[in-house]
């Protein structure tokens, strides 16, 4: 924020991308702490350790947390537990670090199902079909192991391509990434493309350009349907930023990521994620297309930045003019502002704020014009936007809104900060029940019963010593009209907290 360092990444950002130089060591107000040290083996060999990290969590009343990857943090006590290292040498970076997680998965009160299935645990309940999101994973404690952030990958210059289960988180968002996050698990996935890279044009620097191309293979929860002909999709994407040498700290991204089912037909879709292709598959809905659009403006010299992004579901018809006319068809969208605040300059104390605003609810033209329906839902690709269980997007879900304010202030051994986030998990379900809509009933019973949480956390982490960090957090949550069911004079509330530890060694 305050220009001391250049960001490794535009809009593309992975763990073996997040690799920062700390150029201006007497800045960086954790100067004296080991965030991570290399290790020379020989001239051409470096190796490094990541971790151990062990994080627990418990939910008194519901599940609760997001941005988690392969960990479920259901009702009870949760649990991860990851470590790794990691070698580099001749192009090469060779990186094992896998998690397991642990979740007690205590039973709470659900919706009910639309499934008629054993498992009866769908988050589907009504008429939502096109999702593979559980309300509750079964009625046993989850135990899951991943590769996390594994992969092997090659570099040559800024030319890259690697293989292994890394999840790149997209666009400018630190709450909500509309098109893909840390929030599900860890897929398999190749991947393709040019790191940050400078462009140079008759010895004028016109500015840095990034881009990546990737293919992964996702799966299906244990509690969507019991048809092993669908268990498993393609999710194939495209991410482009430019950053403008002669408007200095702007950045704009372009993104684009197709659901396919798991065949050698979908393989197309890598191709086609160039091309206006209004009549192919992807235009047709046989592919499950979300393209995007993202900028983030960096304002070193007042310690600020803002940052926005759009997200389209579905085309909006089968031309340009179509694009032109109905632009907001389908759309989602989320902003932000971070704001540096110096506190005490001479005892290096600084502050941050964060303001994050994100809206995935459909819109009347989707929702009056043609049929109901969710940002992450799919009628063909039934699994809809999901791995595993858990959204690839946004970590509050789809069809709602969230709104997050947060400020932490920095100190030598460690920050400390608040924050208040409220958020509607799914207004579509309301819209699909009191919409006129082709092949979906009008029912007045759900008529004002917005289901909203509202957290209130305090945070902080601490310096034990330059490697070890541990950190702490409390919550106070409400949810509001949980099962749909309030009206419009009040609902039932349910009163929660939640309260999380973590410790990492870094050595």
């Amino acid at each position: 924020l305050d220009g001391y360092l250049e960001r490794p990444y535009l809009n593309y950002r992975t763990l073996s991308d997040s690799d920062w130089s700390m150029a201006k060591q007497d800045e960086n107000i954790w100067a004296s702490a080991n965030l991570g040290t290399r290790i020379a083996l020989g001239t051409d060999l470096q190796f490094r350790v990541y971790g151990p990290e062990l994080f627990a969590s418990y939910n008194s009343a519901a599940p609760y947390g997001q941005n988690d990857g392969v960990l479920w943090q259901g009702k009870g006590l949760n649990s991860s537990f990851s470590s790794g290292v990691r070698l580099e040498g001749y192009g090469i970076e060779l990186t094992i670090k896998p998690v397991v997680s642990f979740s007690q998965n205590q039973a709470f009160t659900l919706m009910p199902s639309a499934y008629e299935s054993e498992y009866g645990y769908i988050w589907g309940y009504g008429q939502n079909k096109g999702i593979d999101a559980p309300q509750r994973f079964g009625e046993d404690p989850v135990f899951r192991s991943s590769w996390g952030d594994s992969e092997i990958r090659y570099t040559w210059n800024t030319m890259t391509i690697g293989f292994g289960t890394q999840l790149p988180w997209l666009g400018p968002g630190h709450i909500n990434s509309l098109l893909h996050s840390n929030n599900a698990s860890p897929y398999p996935k190749v991947d393709v493309g040019l790191r940050k890279t400078k462009i140079t044009v008759l010895d004028w620097y016109a500015g840095d350009v990034e881009a990546r191309l990737w293919c992964g293979y996702l799966s299906e929860s244990s509690y969507f349907d019991t048809d092993q002909s669908n268990d498993h999709n393609m999710l194939s994407g495209l991410s482009l930023s430019y950053a403008p040498s002669f408007l200095p700290g702007l950045l704009v991204s372009a993104t684009r990521v197709y659901l396919a089912s798991w065949k050698p037909e979908s393989l197309e879709t890598l191709t086609s994620l160039l091309l206006f292709n209004f009549n192919s598959n992807g235009g047709m809905d046989s592919w499950d297309q979300r393209p995007g659009l993202e900028f983030t403006y960096l304002l070193p010299a007042v310690g600020a930045e803002v940052y926005g992004e759009i997200g389209l579901n579905d085309n909006p018809g089968p031309t340009l003019d179509a694009y032109i006319r109905n632009f907001s068809h389908t759309i989602a969208y989320s902003g932000g502002l971070r704001k540096s605040v110096i506190i005490n300059q001479s005892k290096e104390i600084r502050g941050e704020l964060l303001f994050e605003w994100s809206t995935l609810e459909m819109t009347p033209i989707y929702s009056q014009f043609l049929w109901t329906n969710s940002f992450y839902m799919h009628h063909l690709v039934t699994q809809g936007y999901s791995n595993e269980g858990q959204w690839l997007g946004a970590g509050t879900g789809t069809g709602g809104n969230s709104q997050f304010l947060g400020f932490k202030v920095y100190y030598p051994r460690g920050y400390s900060g608040f924050n208040l986030h409220r958020y509607n998990p799914d207004n579509d379900f309301l819209v699909r029940f009191t919409t006129p809509s082709p092949g979906y009933p009008l029912d007045d019973v759900y008529d004002y019963n917005f289901k909203a949480v509202i957290s209130l956390e305090a945070d902080s982490l601490f310096l034990v010593t330059p490697n070890i960090q541990l950190s702490a957090s409390a919550s106070y949550f409400a949810i509001h009209d949980g099962e749909y069911n309030g009206g419009w004079r009040g609902s039932t509330v349910t009163h929660g907290f939640r309260l999380t530890l973590a410790e990492t060694i870094n050595f």
